[in-house]
């Protein structure tokens, strides 16, 4: 899909099976995370804490990522820096490359997906095996991702067992959830065994000590961070926290706000380079690619401070009638909305801050506390100042400000309106403005009132 998302969205409105697939998976996880939430008394001080720490760690994330370095360097690791995607998948490409293998296997992570570095090792001879189970789906179906935290959120279980009927050669497979989980085992077992070279991402990397720390539910990850003789972590540089102490407050966020659990069944910590055991080569790349730009903007940079929970999707009612893929990022929903344009730019993603109905319960459930609503207001500020805005739409805007700028000539409009407004309405509203018709395309807009407020207030 290469319209945007109002082409995206208007596509995926046509779909009541993705509609109905997104309304049971997020509000079963919403109903789950305010359960577990709630148990905390001390909820809203873990996310200040939360919000503080990270605040901290963009506001000196100089500092942190050179004490991160030395401390990888110290542990026996090496670190890798890559401007932007097309560095950073050439410096994996050459690692994978130098150790003759030609296969890898994968932790679900993001941020490679953002680079698009499965399609860079794929051109290179190197094959890359997904080993999430929801990844794995969507690597099968030839699909991108529509959730942050699953993957395959717009798929059902018939959906997934027809797909591995079909990919996995197994035709009598039931649409039982342990029997697909079964399958996807048996798949991904063998390979794990045979694999040499290993490739993840990180929820967290501690400044002080160098270590990463992933968090998931499967232990697919566990598997691919100890099996395998070398290591390759792509890390974003905002991933950084200063010390373990400060990663124990993200430990309680962050499965909290996105699975609803009190704790992840497998959360993996390593550090460097242990002879005898693990990986022994282990290489981390740290990945601008637009994030220092993201960085320089005083309101926009909090959202790096997210730790891709990904609550604001869950509850979310433009992203759940639209799914992930109306958004055309690896980042959907609200938070997809302001840290996509920041990172492609407006020409490639001037749409997204405009998907949004402004109703802030993105803002209640994000666990560091970033400020979503006045993300998107001030992006959609900066996307008129920063593209070519239609002419006449221009011209429109100007009359509206002028016209909204003084009391009379706000009191003339409104009776001219009343007057002149009759021939652009259709069932009690609005559905066509002079310069603003495709604003008036996706919003009810009602027709000038009667009678005013203040004329209502006078006859009293």
């Amino acid at each position: 899909m290469t319209g945007g998302f109002p082409a995206a969205a208007h596509e995926a409105l046509g779909d009541e099976q993705l509609r109905r697939n997104l309304w049971v998976a997020t509000h079963t996880i919403r109903a789950k995370r305010a359960a577990v939430v709630a148990e905390r008394t001390d909820w809203e001080e873990l996310r200040e804490a939360g919000r503080a720490i990270k605040h901290r760690v963009l506001r000196h994330l100089d500092d942190y990522l050179i004490q991160f370095e030395q401390a990888v360097a110290h542990a026996g690791a090496t670190v890798h820096w890559a401007r932007d995607g097309e560095e950073a998948c050439r410096i994996v490409a050459g690692l994978v490359e130098a150790t003759g293998e030609r296969e890898v296997v994968k932790v679900k992570s993001l941020t490679t997906d953002e680079i698009r570095l499965n399609e860079r090792l794929a051109q290179a001879g190197i094959d890359v095996l997904e080993t999430d189970l929801a990844e794995l789906i969507c690597q099968l179906a030839g699909e991108e991702s529509s959730h942050i935290l699953v993957p395959a959120i717009h798929k059902n279980r018939v959906e997934i067992r027809d797909l591995f009927r079909r990919e996995l050669g197994l035709p009598d497979l039931s649409e039982d959830p342990r029997d697909l989980a079964e399958a996807a085992r048996l798949h991904l077992r063998e390979r794990f065994l045979r694999a040499r070279v290993a490739i993840s991402g990180a929820n967290f990397a501690v400044a002080e000590t160098g270590t990463i720390c992933i968090v998931e539910s499967e232990g697919n990850g566990r598997f691919c961070t100890t099996l395998p003789d070398t290591l390759i972590t792509v890390v974003g540089i905002e991933k950084l926290v200063p010390t373990l102490e400060d990663l124990e407050v993200y430990l309680q966020l962050l499965p909290r706000s996105s699975t609803g659990e009190r704790m992840n069944p497998y959360t993996s910590l390593w550090t460097g380079v242990t002879p005898g055991d693990g990986p022994q080569e282990f290489h981390v790349v740290l990945l601008d690619a637009g994030r220092t730009d993201v960085l320089a903007d005083e309101v926009g940079r909090q959202t790096l401070a997210c730790i891709r929970c990904s609550a604001c999707l869950n509850v979310c009612p433009v992203y759940e009638r639209t799914g992930g893929h109306a958004y055309e990022s690896v980042y959907p929903g609200p938070i997809g909305a302001i840290l996509t344009p920041q990172l492609r730019g407006f020409e490639q993603a001037g749409s997204l801050p405009f998907a949004s109905s402004l109703c802030g319960a993105c803002y209640e459930v994000c666990p560091v506390k970033i400020d979503i609503p006045e993300v998107l207001v001030h992006l959609r500020g900066r996307v008129v100042a920063e593209t070519a805005q239609p002419r006449v739409e221009r011209l429109a805007m100007r009359g509206l400000a002028l016209v909204f700028g003084g009391e009379r000539r706000f009191a003339l409009a409104q009776r001219l309106g009343r007057l002149g407004g009759r021939p652009f309405v259709r069932s009690g509203r609005i559905t066509r403005l002079p310069g603003l018709g495709a604003w008036t395309e996706t919003r009810d807009l009602r027709p000038v009132a009667k009678q005013t407020f203040r004329d209502w207030w006078a006859s009293r």
